[in-house]
């Protein structure tokens, strides 16, 4: 049995999606609250674990998400524990891209990684890149503003961030999970086991890309101007978001300013049955879907 965690949230979900669609594929959904026939698997109740994990043997342990590191660190020391004692075979880890080491939630996924390295399981580590959706809410955002002003301001200066899908990164998921499921009731040891797959997108987005995307969707020119950091933390403060959320945001910010997550090479492309989706083009749907199709469907002005 395969079982995921964190199949509530967006990235869990799509993957279990994507098994349960497989023939000759058993998976369950592990949530906190075991709705709709999930098991129940609280990072927090060691207790759900020792039940969740029975009979599973292949795991796709998805982060625990956003919390300060003393949190995340005793949640994944948790299942790392309760993995090895449920007799899980193989442990398929959602991580962080190697270019992300200088961010602030790096920390956390490095520890995991030495924890599952010295396990009694096999172990496929997948580091993930950040996600498009990050540029695409940017841009979103920024979408009605933009319009009525001809201007895109973000706090990126000059630098360029590789993003991938999260499809993209479920689909990966699925598939490692599956390919390790069929080798380890096949009685064999997975050609994934042992490996790090480094999954960042293989296109850059910047600043004037946005723009760029932005002056497409909503069919009038959008220019691209750098907001100040200092501006960005009131900003965030002012929504009243806990101060680790704040931190790890502007550590992404301040990494894209600084050039350090722009690397694009990776296993991705290897691993995905057809060309990455291009985030771009997911920025331009996004707006579309969002209601800024064009200039007529929002306050014109000239740009300032």
């Amino acid at each position: 049995m395969i079982l995921v965690t964190g199949t509530s949230g967006a990235l869990g979900g799509l993957v279990h999606d994507r098994l349960a669609a497989l023939p000759d594929v058993d998976v369950v959904a592990g949530t906190r609250t075991a709705s709709g026939g999930a098991r129940r698997i609280d990072f927090d109740d060691p207790g759900s674990l020792a039940d969740g994990f029975a009979g599973v043997t292949v795991l796709v342990f998805v982060s625990a998400g956003y919390a300060e590191d003393d949190v995340v660190l005793a949640r994944h020391g948790t299942v790392v524990e309760a993995a090895a004692e449920a007799g899980i075979r193989h442990v398929i880890y959602t991580s962080l891209a190697g270019s992300g080491d200088r961010l602030t939630i790096a920390v956390p996924h490095r520890w995991t990684e030495d924890r599952l390295a010295g396990a009694p399981f096999d172990v496929t580590v997948l580091r993930n890149g950040l996600y498009a959706e990050m540029p695409v809410g940017l841009a979103l955002m920024a979408a009605e503003s933009a319009a009525a002003t001809g201007v895109f301001s973000a706090p990126l200066g000059d630098g360029r961030v590789a993003v991938g899908a999260r499809e993209d990164l479920a689909d990966v998921a699925a598939r490692v999970a599956a390919e390790a499921y069929a080798d380890v009731h096949a009685g064999r040891r997975s050609r994934h086991a042992g490996r790090a797959y480094e999954l960042e997108g293989v296109a850059a987005v910047g600043g004037a890309d946005i723009a760029a995307a932005l002056s497409t969707a909503l069919g009038r020119q959008i220019r691209y101007e750098q907001a100040a950091l200092s501006d960005v933390r009131a900003a965030l403060t002012a929504l009243g978001l806990e101060p680790y959320q704040i931190g790890h945001t502007i550590s992404i910010f301040s990494n894209i300013t600084a050039g350090f997550l722009e690397q694009r090479d990776g296993d991705l492309p290897a691993l995905l049955p057809t060309a990455p989706r291009p985030p771009l083009g997911l920025i331009a749907d996004a707006i579309r879907a969002g209601g800024f199709a064009s200039s007529s469907s929002v306050p014109a002005a000239s740009p300032r």
